[in-house]
């Protein structure tokens, strides 16, 4: 059936669309990307990666970025062109600027520019709750576990170097992880209603789900939609804000079907003359800040 609430109905749509993305044909995959490309030089290619798209292929996958490049090079130049190279990773659900090389030499000079910090990335997320201080930096090591539950999962979480002591309250160092490896990220809030926030990030390192983990369990504060970082034991739909769900026009019970909200903004690559790129959160993203009454030009 069709849901009647409008909300619902988008939701659903999204759902739809990710799974509609493994079905097409690569051609058409290919075509989506071109018409999702921002940028373009003699050394790079810029595109606004959808949502629900995965980067690399893996099991149950059918249809990734990675596999349709060949193509796409063609598309952008012609028949003869060589296929186009990542230059690094987004999660499947993340949307936003994606850097491909036209070549392997410009591949493994960006590859190095990400490597040694030298790219400045900013992303957008929609938090639940208020991140206190509305401004910091969070620098907490983080390491993959395998969480013990009736449904054995991995994820990642925080391995601080720090604890407090329960008998005397004092802080005690922490023998240091040998898997942990350091994370930074820098936030700052852009505007905060509905029970939640608007997060600018700047994550320093690169580790896999950084901003979500530092989010979740550093501040307390998980993104929108982060069904995966929203509990620690469980596999289970987020819990929103009553006065969220209102604003949302939601019930909990279809809490599940909300997409994360996090976004790969800008970028600035430092290519001789930086380039700076900026990509426009997705649709469903402007419509959830307008819901949210999340307006960054009040705050």
């Amino acid at each position: 059936e069709i849901p009647k609430d409008p909300a619902q109905r988008r939701l659903r749509e999204l759902a739809a669309l990710s799974q509609q993305m493994q079905r097409v044909h690569p051609n058409v995959l290919a075509k989506i990307l071109k018409q999702r490309t921002v940028y373009q030089n003699e050394e790079i290619v810029v595109i606004n990666k959808p949502y629900g798209l995965p980067v690399h292929g893996g099991p149950g996958i059918k249809n990734c970025i990675a596999d349709v490049l060949p193509i796409l090079a063609k598309m952008l130049e012609n028949m003869k062109a060589e296929p186009l190279h990542l230059c690094h990773r987004l999660d499947k659900e993340t949307t936003g600027v994606m850097v491909l090389a036209r070549s392997k030499e410009a591949a493994e000079n960006i590859r190095l520019l990400f490597k040694t910090r030298q790219v400045e990335k900013i992303y957008w997320a929609i938090v639940l709750g208020d991140p206190d201080p509305a401004e910091g930096i969070v620098d907490i090591p983080i390491l993959e576990k395998e969480v013990q539950s009736h449904q054995s999962h991995y994820k990642m979480t925080l391995a601080p170097n720090y604890r407090m002591c329960p008998e005397d309250g004092k802080v005690v160092r922490v023998r240091k992880n040998r898997n942990a490896e350091s994370a930074v990220t820098r936030y700052r809030r852009l505007a905060g209603a509905s029970a939640c926030s608007l997060l600018e990030l700047q994550p320093i390192t690169g580790v896999k789900h950084q901003i979500r983990v530092h989010l979740a369990y550093g501040l307390g504060c998980p993104i929108l939609g982060d069904h995966k970082y929203s509990h620690w034991s469980k596999l289970a739909p987020q819990k929103l804000p009553e006065l969220t769900l209102r604003r949302l026009k939601l019930e909990q019970s279809k809490a599940r079907h909300v997409p994360l909200h996090l976004h790969a903004h800008r970028l600035c690559l430092p290519l001789g003359q930086p380039i700076d790129l900026v990509c426009k959160p997705p649709l469903f993203f402007q419509k959830t800040l307008r819901k949210l009454e999340l307006d960054i030009a009040k705050d």
